[in-house]
């Protein structure tokens, strides 16, 4: 039995069963690790969700920014755009609701098997216990109806570019998902710069790579994450494993083995 962590699919299915297969993967021995935006972008979101959903005992994952899009439009927080047809294919399916449903029950942080699983990062002041306290939080709101209707229509927003613990409500949960689902640089404290998409040399004024900061509380920790394409997979740190090698740009679909950090990987030309 083996269990691979992958990265970002972003709805291109062909390149995910491609990379499944040069995997050999089976479905009733094997194990999938999704770190988040498993739609949008790509050509075909519903027949990834479909496929995850169909496996879903053997998937673990966790939601991007992307996959957050999407719930939203669902819950009437955000329309639909003209260069959205994917997503519009997804919310019109037959069998969205249960595709939808399954895709909220999923958390912001995984820690498990001796990794932490998260789709953006974690913030130098966070600690994996910390880290994962604050996805309950979240994951607690998108498991009532009248919370996550509030949490949807709340979520977007760059502010506040600074956790304090006082915070509540949804401004609260906004600050939580923006850590852990968009994040790329901030200071030490936990400044955000949620604008800045360059590779981990585009740091500028205390602004770092999160995983960069030399008295993160998770440097000890491993940890596996999505999100940023622009890194081509490289965050040269230990412990710290970046999974989005920009498929859906035209990159390749990248999966880890858990257990001996071999890397497998899959041209994306679709």
């Amino acid at each position: 039995m083996a269990t691979y962590a992958i990265g970002d699919i972003q709805g291109c299915f062909d390149p995910f069963m491609r990379l499944l297969e040069k995997l050999r993967f089976r479905p009733d021995r094997d194990k999938l690790w999704l770190a988040g935006d498993m739609v949008h972008r790509g050509h075909d979101s519903l027949s990834t969700l479909r496929f995850l959903y169909k496996h879903r005992a053997q998937v673990t994952a966790v939601l991007g920014n992307h996959d957050l899009h999407l719930l939203a439009l669902a819950h009437g927080a955000k329309s639909l755009t003209d260069k959205e047809r994917d997503l519009a294919k997804v919310l019109r399916a037959k069998d969205a609701d249960k595709l939808l449903h399954w895709l909220q029950k999923q958390p912001l942080v995984v820690h498990k098997k001796g990794f932490t699983m998260v789709h953006a990062g974690i913030p130098p002041m966070w600690s994996v216990t910390k880290a994962v306290e604050l996805s309950r939080e979240v994951h607690q709101a998108l498991s009532d109806d009248a919370m996550a209707k509030a949490y949807f229509y709340g979520m977007y927003g760059n502010e506040p570019h600074c956790w304090n613990d006082h915070l509540v409500g949804v401004e609260r949960l906004r600050s939580i998902t923006n850590y852990f689902t968009r994040m790329r640089f901030c200071k030490e404290d936990g400044t955000l710069d949620l604008v800045t998409k360059r590779g981990a040399d585009a740091g500028h004024d205390g602004y770092r790579p999160w995983f960069s900061h030399k008295r993160r509380k998770t440097r000890n920790d491993k940890i596996l994450f999505g999100h940023w394409a622009a890194l081509e997979g490289r965050a040269d740190t230990p412990n710290v494993y970046a999974l989005d090698t920009g498929c859906v740009w035209g990159g390749y679909l990248t999966a880890m083995r858990l257990s001996d950090e071999k890397f497998f990987c899959t041209d994306c030309g679709l």
